[in-house]
């Protein structure tokens, strides 16, 4: 490593510090020894403006200042589009990315994890978060799952190069690692929509989930769950916001042919549209209708707010009109009526924070209660 790349490493370890999101002598003296610039030796893209992203490639000026600071570097394009492959500019969704060091290193503190203590990592990225795991852990305690095969080879080639070997899995992150079972805790490094049975299954009881719980309304908040002998599983949602891509598998289904959005019935509304433009109020919307979409549309001159369920065909279009808000909806779920039950039974607790609220998983879903 170069005497610029040490120094930029420390600059930013002792900015996390003295920012209070590094907190523990431990994690820092792991962080300390794993070089992040090794793990985007591929470059990685720049925003451009809008959807757009333009490469940064090893050899373009401020690549190795750009990898020590606190920012996420998006990796890959569209599911197999690479740095190195572009020239110019593309305009397509992010699929991986190198997680801000900040979120990193919190997320590492607050599994609570000790010397000694099994590591399943899901998603392995890069592998920078792998290398700070296996650092202070060593190898042998530390497993990660990573679904695209062109991503674990890299991850994997990064890692042999720093002499960190944990056990690399490629495969599908949510069914977890039985081979490797029980473990102590479980990372998530990507989002995820449910808790998958498999992690509860291969974590011991009293060991730790930690994940980020989102859904496709886009709000997300990251959860510890402690492992009960009953096979399930509860915690605290621990706020900040917290957002990653969801897994792959639990990606919402594209939209296809819209239904018939000028049926169904209206009523006035008791809550409308605007509500879920707050991150906490569309979290709550998610459990309420978890596998709902939201489009906007323009209907009759007037701007439509709409939640789709795919899975049963239901939906509702909510819109304003002469200063009150309507409600349309069709199909074997009230969807908004549902939405309004939960939202009005956290306006009368007196609208918590989310970091106030507890996650409880069982085979029967996913429960959210203050």
């Amino acid at each position: 490593m170069t005497d610029q790349a040490r120094s930029l490493r420390a600059q930013l370890l002792n900015e996390l510090t003295a920012a209070g999101v590094l907190r523990t002598d431990a994690w820092k003296a792991a962080a300390g020894q794993v070089a992040r610039h090794e793990f985007l030796r591929g470059g990685f893209f720049r925003n451009a403006g809008g959807a757009a992203w333009e490469p940064v490639l090893p050899n373009d000026p401020g690549w190795l200042e750009s990898c020590y600071r606190d920012e996420s570097l998006v990796t890959q394009i569209a599911g197999t589009i690479l740095p190195q492959d572009v020239h110019g500019q593309i305009l397509r969704e992010p699929t991986s990315s190198s997680t801000l060091p900040s979120l990193v290193l919190r997320m590492l503190e607050d599994l609570q994890v000790e010397p000694g203590m099994r590591v399943l990592e899901i998603g392995t990225g890069t592998g920078y978060s792998t290398a700070i795991l296996a650092t202070r852990l060593g190898d042998d305690l530390v497993t990660s799952v990573e679904c695209d095969s062109d991503i674990a080879s890299r991850a994997g080639a990064a890692l042999w190069e720093q002499g960190i070997r944990p056990t690399l899995v490629t495969g599908d992150g949510l069914q977890g690692h039985p081979e490797g079972a029980p473990y102590d805790r479980i990372i998530a490094t990507c989002g995820i929509k449910t808790v998958p049975a498999a992690w509860i299954e291969q974590t011991r009881p009293g060991g730790l989930i930690l994940a980020t719980i989102g859904g496709w309304l886009h709000a997300s908040e990251l959860a510890r769950l402690t492992v009960h002998e009953d096979g399930t599983a509860s915690g605290p949602l621990l706020g900040g916001q917290v957002s990653f891509m969801l897994a792959r598998p639990q990606s919402p289904p594209p939209l296809g042919l819209l239904p018939d959005l000028g049926a169904g019935t209206e009523r006035v509304a008791d809550i409308g549209a605007d509500a879920l433009d707050a991150w906490t109020a569309r979290f709550i919307t998610q459990f309420a209708v978890p596998n709902t979409q939201r489009l906007t549309l323009t209907r009759d001159g007037r701007t439509e707010h709409v939640l789709l369920d795919l899975l049963t065909g239901s939906w509702a279009a909510v819109y304003e009109e002469a200063g009150q808000w309507i409600a349309r909806q069709d199909g074997p779920d009230p969807l908004w009526d549902t939405v309004e039950e939960h939202l009005g039974r956290w306006h009368i607790t007196g609208r918590p924070a989310l970091d106030k609220a507890t996650l409880t998983v069982t085979s029967h879903g996913q429960t959210l209660a203050w």
